[in-house]
Parts: C-alpha cells; sequence; structure tokens
C-alpha cells in the first residue's frame, strides 16, 4: 500500500507519557524495600506494578495504534445523533425526507463498490477526509495553536486576511475545495489523503494543539507535504506546491516542514493496522453523513474481470495447497521407510 519505512523511531514508538524525576524513583524504591514479611529479604516491586499500562497510551495516541479509536469519529458523533434524532422526528411527523439516493441491487442489476481498501476512490476519500476536519474544527476542544501555523501570520496569499476569520468556522465545502485543489494538480493519490489525516491526528496528539480557523489550512497543507513524500513513489517537490499557491515562498513552506516534523518527533511510520483503521473510519463517517461511495452496474466485462481474479487466486491457493501436501507426503513416506526398516 506504500511505505511504511519509519525515521529515527520504531513502528510501535509513541509520545511517553510524563516521566517522574530520579528523586522519586529512589523515595518510592526505598519506600518499597522497608516493608517485607521477615525483615531479612527486601522486598521487591513487581515490574507489572511500575510500568504504565497500555491503555493509557493508546486512548491517547490513535495515529499509532490500530486499538485505539480515530478523534474524528468521535467527535463526529455528537452530529451524527442529532442527525438521527432529526430524522425520526421527521419519520414521526410524516415528512418525506427527499428521494433515495443509494442504489440497491436487484435481481436485475448488481451494483458493486470498487472502492477498496487498497484502491480507494479518490473523489470519495477526499470528501471523506475533508468531513473529518470539518468535525476536527467545528468540535474542537480550544484553540490552541502555533504561529508557524498562523494564517495571519503566514498567510498563504497575498489578500489580507479579516479580522473574523479565526472566528468563522469554514464549510465542509471551502474545505473540500481546499483539498481537491492542491490533490489535482499534484496528481496526488486517494492513499496519500488517509495517511494526511494520519498525519493530521498525529500532530494534534503530539503536539497538543487544536485545528481551527486561524491554522487549518497550513496544518492540512503540512499534512498533504509530508504524506505526499513518503507515501507516493513520486514525491511532489517544496516547489511544486509554490507552484500551486503563487504567493507562498519556498523557505516558508521548508519552515513548516520542519517544524511539522520536529512536532511528530520524526515519526512518520503508518503502520498497515492504522492505515486499514482509518479507512473503515472513514467509510463509516461517510456512512453517518449519507455520503454513498460510488456504486456501478455489474456489466459483462467488469463480470468477466472479477471471474478472472477470483481464478488467479484459486490457483494460487491450489498451489499453496498442492505444496503443504508434497511437504505431508514426504513425511510419510519417511515414516514408511523408518518402519520397513
Amino acid at each position: 500500500m506504500g511505505n511504511t519505512v519509519s525515521c529515527c523511531v520504531s513502528p510501535e514508538s509513541s509520545p511517553k507519557l510524563p516521566s517522574r524525576q530520579p528523586a522519586e524513583r529512589l523515595e518510592e524504591f526505598q519506600t518499597s524495600t522497608e516493608v517485607s514479611d521477615d525483615n531479612t529479604v527486601p522486598y521487591l516491586q513487581h515490574i507489572s506494578d511500575r510500568e504504565v499500562p497500555d491503555e493509557l497510551a493508546l486512548e491517547s495516541n490513535p495515529s499509532d495504534h490500530a486499538r485505539a479509536s480515530t478523534i474524528f469519529l468521535s467527535k463526529s458523533q455528537t452530529d451524527v445523533r442529532d442527525k438521527r434524532k432529526s430524522n425520526h422526528i421527521n419519520h414521526i411527523s410524516h415528512v418525506s425526507p427527499g428521494p433515495l439516493s443509494k442504489k440497491y441491487s436487484s435481481c436485475s442489476t448488481i451494483f458493486i463498490d470498487d472502492n477498496t481498501v487498497s484502491q480507494p476512490n479518490l473523489k470519495s476519500t477526499i470528501k471523506c477526509v475533508t468531513l473529518a476536519i470539518y468535525y476536527h474544527i467545528k468540535n474542537r476542544d480550544s484553540d490552541k495553536s502555533l504561529d508557524i501555523f498562523d494564517e495571519k501570520l503566514h498567510p498563504l496569499s497575498r489578500e489580507p486576511v479579516p479580522d473574523e476569520y479565526c472566528r468563522i468556522d469554514p464549510e465542509h465545502k471551502l474545505i473540500y475545495r481546499f483539498v481537491r485543489t492542491l490533490f489535482s494538480a499534484a496528481q496526488l493519490t486517494a492513499e496519500c489523503a488517509i495517511v494526511t489525516l494520519v498525519y493530521l491526528e498525529r500532530l494534534l496528539t503530539y503536539a497538543e494543539l487544536d485545528i481551527c480557523p486561524s491554522n487549518w489550512k497550513r496544518i492540512v497543507l503540512g499534512a498533504i507535504l509530508l504524506a505526499s513524500k513518503v507515501w507516493d513513489d513520486q514525491a511532489v517537490w517544496n516547489v511544486d506546491y509554490c507552484q500551486i499557491l503563487k504567493d507562498i515562498t519556498v523557505e516558508d513552506m521548508n519552515e513548516m516542514e520542519r517544524h511539522f516534523l520536529e512536532l511528530l518527533q520524526f515519526n512518520i511510520n503508518v503502520p498497515a493496522s492504522v492505515y486499514a483503521k482509518y479507512y473503515f473510519d472513514l467509510r463509516q463517517l461517510a456512512d453517518d453523513n449519507n455520503l454513498n461511495f460510488p456504486l456501478e452496474p455489474l456489466n459483462n466485462q467488469r463480470a468477466q474481470k472479477l471471474e478472472a481474479i477470483s481464478r488467479l487466486c484459486e490457483d494460487k491457493y491450489k498451489d499453496l495447497s498442492r505444496a503443504a501436501m508434497r511437504r505431508s507426503f514426504s513425511a510419510d513416506n519417511l515414516i514408511g521407510q523408518t518402519t520397513a526398516l
């Protein structure tokens, strides 16, 4: 699915909880050694009592561990519950919800979803990723930020930033147009969009920041810049983004990239399990917000292609089973020869 080689860190690395001072550890050890049953053997605390439980790290680092829930999905639940409640009220009031937009298979027509974890649909994936960013901004806890991401201090265009810019949350359409423009101009893939969201949430977790109206463009741009270099085989240079965003300088891009990497603690590794978790959580987000993935009817050409793929997988399975049978037969023959002797 892409490059998963990390930089300077191991795949399971994550920000550690604040460690205690050596004096505190020494005091705890001295206190624990005073407790003893027979006053002859010092009492040593078990290592499991001294280690930090894994659950604490899992809860705070969803971009590193596949078992932790994604931040964007939890932030979207409030709005999802409100939408479900509104739909329930409309149903009770006999208000028509409008025409059905979802396609269903029938006896005469079968619809196939070509969007898979290894080959996501680009347009649908960008819509889901930008919707996740929208919920991050809308349901943020505070407005913690850094100067390097402040658009007033580092504008992306020559047009002056309005004074009320930092107080108005951007709409989903505005975020989508911004990301879609970058992906179309740089010819980035759908997998890169998912990795962009992973890096964004990793930045918010590691640096304890909030994505807000005043910094969302630069944070998203930094995540896309890093994801395109790590994930895609043909990386986009910083100067290429300067041609897309005409008014930004290469020096500004380099400085933002350096700060982004430092805040990530140079942890650019994305395990396959984390990538898959983000993909399926984005599918869940799309389902909760009625963002349907494109369904295409199954025609003769697509049916033949699926049949060919199925035969290829079946042949590979048969080859593996034959190899396993040969190994078992050789063992049986060895046992038979030993018995004959």
